[in-house]
C-alpha cells in the first residue's frame, strides 16, 4: 500500500492500521494480522515499540513514516513512538502526541502509568494500547457493578519503608468460620512495585472481583512501594536489606496489626519482571515465611549475586531441598529480547525455571500469553496467578 493511502486509512479509521478479517472470520496467515504503524512529521529518525524500539521507514519524498508487523490476532500490548537516537526505555511523560517520545496521536486508546507522588524520582508516563481483534477480554481488572470494594491504606513503617494495605470489604463472606475459612487469620499476597500494581494494574479491583465471584477467599494485599532510583538495589534478589525488611519487619507487623495468617502456605509473594525473580528467590530462601509465588515475566536470566553466571536461581532450585512452595509463572510469547550477551531470552529462561521447579517436584502453573513484556498483560494474568495459588484450580 502506498504511504499516502496508508496514512489516509489511519486518519479515517484510527491507528495503527490492522489488516481486515475476511468474511469467514479468518485471519491472514493462520491467525495473524498485519499491523501497520504510521506517523507523519519531520524527524531524523522514528521508531515504534515498547522496551525495544523498532525503526520505522520514511516513504521517499514524504514525511510519512511506517512499519508493518505480522502479529497474532490474540495479542494486546502497549507502544509509543520515539525520535531519539537511544531508547530511554521510559514511556512519554504526557499524552499530547508530540515530543521526542510520544503516544500515537491517531490511537485514542491510551494508558497512564501514574507517577508516585511520594517518589521524587518518579513521573507520569503514557503509552498507546494495541488491542487486536481476538485479544482476550479484560475480565477481572475492571470495576463491576455491585461488587463491594475493599479499602486501601498507605502506611510508612519504621525506616521509611512505604506500603499500602488492601483489606477486603466487610461485606464479603468466605467459606468456614472466619472470612475465607481461615480461622487463624486471612491469607495475604505481598506485591513488589506496589504503586503501579495498585494503580495502573488495578490489583485491588481484581481482588474485589475474584472474591465476589468466589474464585479466591477474602485476603489481604500488601503493596510494597519503592523508588525508581533505588529499584534495582531494592529488588536485587540477593538484597539482605530487602530480605531483612520482608521477614523481620513487614511480616511480623502485618500479622500483629492486620491479623494475617501465621501459616506460610497462606502467604504469597508477587512481582513483575525483576520483582518476579525476587519473589521466587525470597520464597525459596524463606519457605517458612512464604508459601507461594506469582511471577509475571520473571527475570530469571539475572546473574548470580557475586557477578557469576546468569540463571543462578534456576540452578539453585536443583541444589536446595524441595520446599513447600507453589508457583505461578507467566511470560509473553514474544519476549525474545536478549538482555546480556550469550544469555537466553525471557521466554527461554522462564521455561527453564518452570522445568527446574517441576523436576524438583514443585507444583507449577505456567502460561505464555500472546504479547510482550508489559503491564497491560500482567494486569490481566494477575487474576490467573491468584486463582492458581489461592483458588481451587489444579496446576497444569
Amino acid at each position: 500500500m502506498l504511504a499516502a493511502d496508508l496514512w489516509q486509512q489511519a486518519v479515517a479509521g484510527g491507528g495503527p492500521v490492522i489488516s481486515p478479517v475476511d468474511a469467514r472470520g479468518l485471519m491472514v496467515a493462520g491467525g495473524l494480522v498485519d499491523v501497520s504503524f504510521v506517523w507523519r512529521g519531520e524527524a531524523e529518525r522514528t521508531s515504534v515499540g515498547w522496551g525495544t524500539q523498532q525503526p520505522m521507514e520514511r516513504a521517499p519524498g514524504t514525511d510519512i513514516w511506517q512499519r508493518t508487523f505480522r502479529l497474532p490476532a490474540t495479542m494486546r500490548t502497549i507502544y509509543y513512538f520515539s525520535h531519539i537516537a537511544v531508547d530511554e526505555h521510559r514511556p512519554p511523560p504526557g499524552d499530547s502526541g508530540s515530543g521526542p517520545t510520544h503516544v500515537d496521536p491517531l490511537n485514542p486508546d491510551r494508558l497512564l502509568f501514574p507517577g508516585d507522588p511520594d517518589d521524587p524520582t518518579d513521573r507520569d508516563g503514557w503509552v498507546s494500547v494495541l488491542t487486536l481483534p481476538r485479544a482476550a477480554p479484560q475480565t477481572w481488572c475492571l470495576p463491576r457493578p455491585g461488587v463491594p470494594a475493599g479499602t486501601v491504606e498507605r502506611v510508612e513503617l519504621d525506616g521509611g519503608h512505604r506500603v499500602a494495605i488492601y483489606r477486603p470489604s466487610s461485606g464479603t463472606s468466605g467459606r468456614g468460620g472466619q472470612p475465607g475459612g481461615f480461622r487463624a487469620g486471612l491469607p495475604a499476597v505481598i506485591v513488589f512495585d506496589g504503586y503501579l500494581a495498585r494503580t495502573m494494574m488495578a490489583m485491588p479491583v481484581t481482588i474485589d472481583n475474584l472474591i465476589a465471584a468466589g474464585e479466591i477467599p477474602p485476603l489481604v494485599a500488601i503493596f510494597v512501594d519503592g523508588t525508581d532510583e533505588t529499584r534495582l538495589e531494592d529488588l536485587a534478589p540477593s538484597s539482605e536489606k530487602t530480605t531483612r525488611f520482608m521477614i523481620r519487619e513487614l511480616m511480623p507487623w502485618a500479622r500483629r496489626v492486620h491479623g494475617i495468617s501465621p501459616y506460610p502456605q497462606d502467604v504469597a509473594l508477587a512481582g513483575m519482571s525483576l520483582g518476579g525473580l525476587t519473589a521466587a528467590a525470597l520464597a525459596l530462601r524463606a519457605p517458612e515465611v512464604f508459601g507461594a509465588v506469582i511471577s509475571h515475566s520473571g527475570s530469571f536470566w539475572w546473574p548470580a549475586p557475586a557477578g557469576g553466571d546468569p540463571e543462578w536461581l534456576t540452578r539453585e532450585v536443583a541444589r536446595r531441598p524441595r520446599a513447600d512452595v507453589r508457583f505461578y509463572l507467566d511470560v509473553g510469547d514474544r519476549e525474545r529480547q536478549i538482555f546480556l550477551p550469550g544469555v537466553p531470552d525471557q521466554v527461554t529462561v522462564n521455561r527453564r525455571m518452570r522445568d527446574a521447579l517441576r523436576a524438583r517436584g514443585y507444583p507449577v502453573t505456567y502460561a505464555e500469553y500472546p504479547g510482550e513484556h508489559d503491564y497491560v498483560n500482567w494486569r490481566n494474568t494477575f487474576a490467573d496467578g491468584l486463582r492458581a495459588v489461592f483458588g481451587h484450580h489444579p496446576t497444569r
